[in-house]
């Protein structure tokens, strides 16, 4: 009847399960339930019955909660609901469904202020607000995000602003006036305040969720079972050292907390002008803003509340906080585009996408530096998203609710725990077992099984292991390298593929002017158009006001702040090269230019422009006219994926405007007039781009007189960059950072294969990877190479999906690549089972940074949100850096949980072998063992710092790998193997002891406890008359007090390793001098005992020969420990070269591509012909893909033959590419 139940349950649940947020990150399951009256009363009762475990159990398994106390229902009249997430965790959520009372479904809804109407509107609006037939809009809150239900779909989504689905031409023609005060009233009733509020919880609520945690509630068991079986002082250090790891955490958590809040409130309550009308403003406070108002930016900037559009002037933002680039970025108004057609005829508006405008967006965060306006006009910015729908609220979502770390050693952790609670349960059974054949009360059996499973279960295992990850996140920070995610510094350990971004990464910021070729003005006008021989002055007698020299001049996004010229470094290369001066001319001079308030460029000497001479001409005027000024009227900034930014500007004096365009030169082509191009430009632009020089094309256009400058604010960037007259091109060097070469070197001796992503162009990649990493031929097969350009990798990955895991393996150059392009490559790469490591600046790898297994941004900041790491180091030497702490943290986790897991063992084992005479180990024992040497090794044994090299070798990824498994099970046995040697002397030299005893030979049974309690009385010498509680004096105790406490130092000397990933144990001080004095005290303590220290460890006196034998005992431990995991670690890498008969490390001679470079060898050949390891295929996809592309014949492909595309474009769809070819 209950399977029959739960059937119908999961049968319920999937009939009525939705999805949300369907194709994005967070993609959900929802299901529908009600609350059942009669399964509450049951679990209420439950609850008391187990005295509240039922309760936490239920807390921490939310699903079973849901199902346990409520009844499957429609989404539509569901009042609880139970979410899970489609991705590989599957976390489940429960929330309840709320109501909220509003006049109206649409949360943009009734209307906005509209010139001549506001009266009409606003008392319309008002009699809406006070109507009480309001109607009921059902919503749940998950994580800070609101999700409202929608009638019409019937399923619950999002809730969206306009930032989703609204027209472009929407902002100036329904959004530009603003809201009235009773819209905005109406529209908070759905998106609340404008506060990205962290809370800081109180320190009673984070002690409440701290000590609900499962470690720190399995402590309180631990003690309570403790205390119950008389260990009084082992239980209350326990405890203390509960309450202070408790107290440490709580204020590690709210230091966070604060830390975060402060980052937050800056921007959470200001005071901004919003418009209420066309004309009317009003002061208000930022947490009233709403999706809609329209704010007016000061002129001396201000830090945006909120994400908005701009709609009216200019803005120079600085956007550090977001993508960690430092280097001011100029946001223009909203473009108005052409109304397209869609195939039927119908009318198709462009939509507003932040990330597409991400050029005329502002985000809530960043600091608006200064403001361009015209004169008259204000500007103006339309509110889209508040609060944490806004890009740093989801930033700051992402920390508050950090997505758990997909990292194998965590997984591997929980199944392991999971085997000792197994083992644990055995010990249990033969506990009891023992202890009932032996008459014991039911209490003491119950209370001696409970204390086998708090033996087995180490309780300060998590602690031990965030140590390693703390000290490796110090050691980070000391060399420049900052961590905002701790996680994924173990996940470092294991990376096998980094992609670098070019520009700025592995190049220098600052570029060089190498020279320039104009189109030969003569040949314009003939038939045939050719370049002009190469120049390495820009500005040459003659040319001063030529138009390469004016579109050099003025198609930039420079600014002055503070009299001092910033921008993007290739911009003010190329301005500097001029010889030009930038002037932002004050309010009174823009007389000049139509009242309006343009950047001006004009040359710093200019030359006298030929006028008509006349005698009686005003001084002024002809002083006027002398001068050589243009003045940018309008500027469509640079975007990552047109890979091009253009200007509109006039000259002063004349009347019809120019449009200058500058990007790459591929697609500058394709926006030229095809008579104007050069008909040998793709030969020039292949000799440029495979000296490694950065090239970018300028040309110019003389606009129609139907173009003014109100009409360019309605125009799109389409009609102006179009039919243009190439000019020619500039070619600037771009030398590599003196780090790149050796740290590429470094990381290939690692075995980590490299790959560029850059937008740069294809040859101009390809050169730089030949300098970078220079040919390396092989003696028996081709050293191929694939490099591949954004559009042929989006077209693969559409199209030819099968075929892209194949390109991956041997794909080292990605050119041209847009930013979304690299977050799909990273993607790509990590399907394959590649650990993706991604290195660049920030500004155009946002998300790729984000998306790659540890993502490293060059910035100055201290942590930048753009991704896990930030490193003010501006070179990439960071990576080996970050890759061997990572190496180092991982073995340190290794170490530690493989010696705490031991630790458990070992007492396991020497607690059944004394619960097999009725005996135990005593309150002290248990302290020094667990504080004195168990504590101190494992907190110590993290401090060894990484290794000086990187090496071919990688850290094992799991904690079930073979090699571990042995080393655990053979450190297991030869415990085992040592204590019941120890155990059997001992119980046999107890036997012979007492003479006057007749003793049977089942002891193992259990019969022996008062012969064996006797036999260590008179060999203590003394018999107070009343035997022990425990019969903890005995001689099996101390020889296994002794044994046991030299194998705990033992395996940790054993685990812990020094190279190949960490520095030799020696240089840890802290550790080796916890193991000396630790076995200087044990040691001692055997050969010469101290009465205090006996009586306090309550140990017996022993004769000098059975120290002697125990001495031999722990020597022989030791070195048979350390033999034994030589041979299980060192077997790999010998069974290695005997198969392959070459040196440890050394390339295999069936490398030709670079995925063979990874991971050493994914398939070796033996001399005797064999292949080793064949039975066996390896586990990642991308050896397994290696190994199957060794024996294809037919690969790699090789082309047929080498068009080069034609010299001018016949269609649209023609990008301009240069001739590719696959052999590197």
């Amino acid at each position: 009847m209950e399977r029959a139940e739960k059937e119908r349950w999961r049968e319920a649940e999937r009939s009525g399960a939705q999805c949300v947020n369907r194709g994005e990150e967070e993609e959900m399951e929802v299901c529908g339930f009600v609350p059942c009256t009669w399964r509450l009363c049951v679990l209420a009762v439950g609850c008391v019955l187990s005295g509240g475990l039922l309760a936490l159990l239920l807390l921490w398994v939310p699903q079973w909660s849901v199902r346990w106390s409520c009844v499957p229902a429609p989404l539509h009249l569901a009042s609880v609901l139970l979410l899970r997430t489609t991705d590989e965790f599957g976390r489940y959520f429960r929330v309840w469904v709320r109501i909220l009372q509003v006049p109206g479904v649409d949360p943009l809804g009734l209307g906005v202020a509209a010139e001549g109407g506001e009266e009409g509107q606003d008392s319309c609006t008002k009699g809406l607000l006070d109507n009480t037939q309001s109607q009921q809009v059902r919503y749940f809150c998950l994580q800070s995000v609101v999700y409202v239900w929608s009638s019409g779909s019937q399923s619950f989504s999002r809730l969206t602003a306009l930032d989703c689905g609204v027209p472009v031409r929407d902002f100036y023609s329904l959004h530009s006036t603003g809201l009235l005060p009773s819209v905005q009233q109406y529209r908070r009733l759905f998106y609340g305040i404008n506060q990205i509020e962290v809370k800081v919880p109180s320190i009673p609520k984070l002690l409440v969720k701290e000590v609900l945690n499962p470690f720190y509630i399995f402590q309180v068991f631990s003690v309570i079972l403790w205390s119950l079986d008389d260990y009084y002082y082992y239980a209350s250090a326990i405890l203390m050292m509960s309450l202070l790891s408790v107290c440490t955490s709580l204020y590690t958590v709210r230091k966070q907390y604060i830390l975060l809040h402060d980052m937050v409130s800056a921007h959470n309550v200001v005071r901004c002008t919003v418009y209420r009308g066309s004309q009317d403003t009003e002061e208000i406070l930022s947490t009233d803003l709403v999706p809609g108002d329209v704010i007016v930016i000061p002129t001396n900037g201000m830090m945006m509340p909120c994400d908005a559009a701009l709609i009216g002037g200019t803005c120079i933002v600085n956007e550090s906080m977001l993508t960690g680039e430092s280097v001011p970025v100029t946001k223009t108004q909203l473009p108005l585009s052409p109304r397209g057609s869609s195939l039927n005829g119908a009318l198709q508006e462009p939509l507003y996408d932040p990330e597409e405008h991400r050029r005329h967006t502002l985000f809530c965060g960043t600091q608006v530096i200064q403001t361009r306006y015209y004169s008259g006009e204000s500007v103006r910015a339309v509110v889209i998203r508040t609060g944490f729908s806004t890009v740093k609220g989801q930033l700051v979502r992402s920390i508050l609710y950090p997505k758990p770390s997909d990292f194998r050693l965590y997984r591997d952790a929980v199944r392991f725990l999971l085997g000792l609670v197994c083992v644990a349960a055995g010990g249990m059974a033969y506990s009891i077992y023992i202890s009932a054949s032996q008459g014991e009360s039911v209490g003491r059996i119950l209370v001696e099984a409970l204390d086998i499973v708090t033996i087995t279960v180490p309780p300060a295992l998590p602690a031990a292991m965030t140590a390693g990850i703390v000290y490796a996140q110090h050691r980070l920070r000391q060399k420049g390298i900052f961590c905002t995610s701790p996680q994924r510094i173990n996940t470092s350990g294991q990376i096998n593929l980094v992609c670098f971004d070019k520009t700025g990464t592995l190049t220098d910021d600052g570029l060089d002017l190498w020279g320039i070729q104009r189109v030969a003005e003569q040949q314009v006008r003939a038939c045939v158009c050719l370049f002009s021989p190469p120049e390495q002055e820009v500005a040459v007698a003659g040319q001063s006001h030529s138009p390469f020299l004016v579109a050099m001049a003025s198609c930039h996004s420079l600014t002055r702040i503070e009299a001092h010229l910033t921008g993007d470094p290739l911009d003010i290369k190329m301005f500097e090269a001029t010889g030009w001066v930038l002037e932002e001319p004050s309010p009174d001079e823009t007389s000049n230019h139509d009242l309006i308030m343009p950047t001006v460029v004009r040359p710093a000497h200019p030359f006298p422009l030929e006028t008509p001479s006349c005698q009686e001409q005003d001084p002024d005027i002809r002083e006027l006219m002398e001068r050589y000024e243009v003045g940018v009227l309008a500027q469509f900034p640079f975007s990552s994926c047109l890979q091009r930014m253009s200007v509109v500007t006039r000259v002063l004096g004349e009347r019809r405007l120019r449009a200058y365009l500058k990007g790459a030169p591929e697609t500058v082509v394709r926006l030229c007039r095809p008579e104007t191009v050069p008909v040998d430009f793709w030969e020039v632009l292949d000799s440029y781009t495979r000296q490694g020089l950065r090239v970018i094309a300028l040309a110019h256009r003389q606009l129609e007189p139907k173009f003014t400058w109100h009409r360019l604010h309605t125009t799109g960037r389409e009609v102006i960059e179009c039919e243009m007259e190439f000019l020619g091109l500039l070619m600037l060097q771009n030398k590599l950072k003196p780090q790149t070469v050796p740290v590429l070197a470094e990381l290939h001796r690692a075995h980590i294969r490299t790959v560029m992503v850059t937008g740069d162009s294809m040859l101009t990649a390809v050169s730089e990877t030949h300098v970078s990493v220079g040919p390396r031929p092989h003696p028996t097969r081709p050293n191929y190479h694939f490099a591949m350009s954004g559009r042929t990798f989006s077209i693969i990955l559409e199209h030819f999906s099968d075929l892209l895991p194949k390109l991956l393996l041997c794909g080292t150059v990605y050119a041209r690549m847009a930013p979304d392009q690299k977050t799909q490559l990273v993607e790509e790469l990590q399907k394959v089972d590649y650990y993706v490591a991604m290195c660049g600046d920030g500004a155009n790898d946002c998300g790729a940074l984000k998306r790659a297994h540890t993502g490293i941004s060059l910035s100055e900041l201290e942590a930048s949100v753009a991704s896990p790491f930030t490193s003010r180091t501006p070179d990439i030497s960071c990576v080996p850096h970050l890759i061997r702490e990572g190496r180092a943290a991982l073995v340190t986790s290794f170490c530690v949980f493989k010696f705490m897991a031991l630790y458990s063992i070992i007492q396991y084992l020497c607690v059944l072998l004394l619960y097999s005479i009725l005996s135990n180990m005593g309150d002290s024992q248990y302290l020094f063992i667990d504080i004195a040497i168990i504590m101190s090794l494992a907190f110590t044994m993290s401090l060894s710092p990484a290794w000086k090299e990187l090496v071919p070798r990688r850290p094992p990824s799991s904690l079930l790998s073979p090699s571990l498994l042995l080393s655990v099970a053979g450190q297991i046995l030869l415990a085992l193997s040592f204590q019941t040697t120890a155990f059997l002397l001992a119980h046999t030299h107890a036997c012979d002891s007492a003479q006057n005893e007749t003793y049977p030979s089942n002891w193992l049974a259990g019969n022996l406890s008062e012969v064996a309690a006797n036999g260590s009385t008179l060999l203590a010498g003394e018999d107070d008359g009343e035997e022990e509680s425990h019969n903890i004096q005995n001689l099996q105790n101390t020889s296994l007090f002794f044994v046991s406490g030299c194998q705990y130092l033992t395996v940790a000397l054993v685990f812990n390793r020094g190279p190949p990933f960490r520095q030799p144990l020696y240089t840890n001080y802290l550790f080796v001098l916890c193991i000396l004095s630790s076995y200087c005290f044990l040691i001692t303590t055997l050969l010469y005992p101290v009465p205090a220290l006996q009586d306090f460890f309550q140990l017996v006196c022993i004769p000098m020969e059975w120290r002697l034998t125990l001495l031999g005992l722990i020597i022989a431990n030791l070195i048979l420990a350390f033999t034994l995991e030589s041979v299980i670690t060192d077997c790999r890498e010998l069974w290695k070269r005997q198969c392959s008969n070459q040196k440890l490390h050394e390339p295999h001679a069936d490398t030709h591509c670079p995925q063979m470079e990874v991971d050493g060898l994914p398939m070796q050949h033996s001399r005797y012909g064999c292949c080793c390891h064949s039975s066996q295929p390896p586990r990642a996809r991308y050896q397994r893909l290696a190994q199957e592309l060794l024996l294809d014949p037919d690969w790699p492909p090789h082309p047929s033959s080498k068009a080069k595309p034609p010299t001018c474009p016949e269609s649209d769809t023609f990008q301009g590419q240069a001739p590719q070819t696959t052999p590197l």
